[in-house]
């Protein structure tokens, strides 16, 4: 029973991580050239972004369908690979609950025979056994410390890798990704925020939590589509998402963003000593980049921490390509920019504030 789990396991761990997510082709158009204004465009893959897909910055690609880029399977998870690393995620805890249970059941038995109960103490003799036959493996100190350590891996591992397997459960049978969740919270933050009275309504949500699971779960093990074109609910086009919401959400972040100056360098580390403990200590736990900043520097920030800022460093010379520079940097690095948004110019006379 054990291989058997360690085959299933290693089995889809593998495929999640050779077969891949699947990839936008490079240089691809829709098939309308009127439906380019539908869609956004990479500059890095230089193609359009296929309905439902993202660019990893990890990976350089477009990839179809895009949930997240994972660490530990060294690809992105997304449109091909999305069965087998669900699968992974229920068969890993499922393997451990087995064997915590044989752990557990080892050291009850084992220990059973060896304790005694005095009236002022409980003694535990680990040299031998009170009873007769001895197991074919002696259970010994070191056996008891190596039994106890695999114990707290496997319910570890159970709890950590579980509580993932839910998650993506949950976005599974809605049809969408870690991703299209995110939008999603962002589109009802928006409707919030301009009171615009507007219902988010999600396309590609089949209407029907089998008719979901279907959408990744097959029995061919390939999931359904090409991972270009999908089905979408009634009422509903291609690229309702992407027009309805996604470019909406990045005109908002234009809106949204303000401008800020470095009055400090920032190497880029991910924990900088020099920028005082509290920041030390509450750095993004996220995959996301740093930017190294120097006195003098632009940026436009997004979002931000108490003591953190997220944000795009505004590129002036044309020697930098075009290449875009986001990340995290420390709030106390930067202070606001005034500029005149007619001339673009800083505002004489006017105090900043950080």
């Amino acid at each position: 029973m054990l291989l058997n789990w360690t085959v299933m396991i290693l089995y889809n761990y593998f495929s999640a991580m050779f077969v891949g997510p699947g990839y936008v082709p490079l240089g691809w158009t829709p098939e309308k050239s009127q439906d380019c204004m539908y869609l956004q465009y990479c500059k890095v893959c230089q193609s359009y972004k296929a309905p439902r897909s993202h660019h990893c910055r990890k990976c350089n690609r477009c990839v179809m369908k895009m949930d997240h880029h994972c660490p530990w399977i060294n690809n992105c998870c997304g449109y091909q690979n999305h069965a087998s690393f669900t699968l992974f995620l229920l068969l890993a805890p499922l393997g451990c609950i087995h064997a915590s249970f044989i752990f557990i059941m080892t050291m009850y038995t084992q220990l059973y025979n060896r304790i005694s109960f005095g009236w002022s103490s409980v003694k535990i003799d680990m040299s031998a056994a009170k009873r007769d036959p001895r197991p074919i493996i002696p259970f010994g100190l070191s056996a008891f410390a190596a039994s106890l350590f695999a114990l707290g891996l496997a319910l570890g591992t159970t709890i950590a890798v579980g509580m993932l397997f839910i998650i993506q459960m949950k976005v599974i049978l809605t049809n969408k990704t870690s991703i299209e969740s995110w939008i999603e919270e962002k589109a009802k933050d928006r409707i919030q925020y301009y009171q615009t009275g507007e219902t988010f309504i999600f396309p590609y949500d089949m209407g029907s939590k089998w008719k979901n699971f279907r959408q990744v779960f097959t029995w061919s093990g390939i999931p359904e589509g090409d991972g270009l074109d999908w089905p979408v609910r009634d009422g509903c086009h291609q690229y309702s998402l992407t027009v309805n919401e996604q470019l909406k959400q990045k005109a908002d972040k234009r809106v949204r963003s303000v401008r800020y100056r470095a009055i400090e360098d920032y190497s880029g580390v991910c924990c900088p000593v020099t920028k005082g403990v509290k920041t030390f200590f509450t750095t993004p736990c996220t995959e996301e980049p740093r930017i190294a900043l120097s006195k003098g520097d632009l940026i436009l920030a997004t979002r931000g921490l108490k003591h953190w800022m997220y944000g795009e460093k505004i590129l002036i010379s044309a020697a930098d390509g075009g290449v875009r520079e986001r990340g995290w940097f420390p709030r106390k690095c930067v202070e606001k920019y005034q500029y005149d948004s007619e001339t673009d110019q800083p505002v004489d006379g006017e105090k900043k504030s950080k």
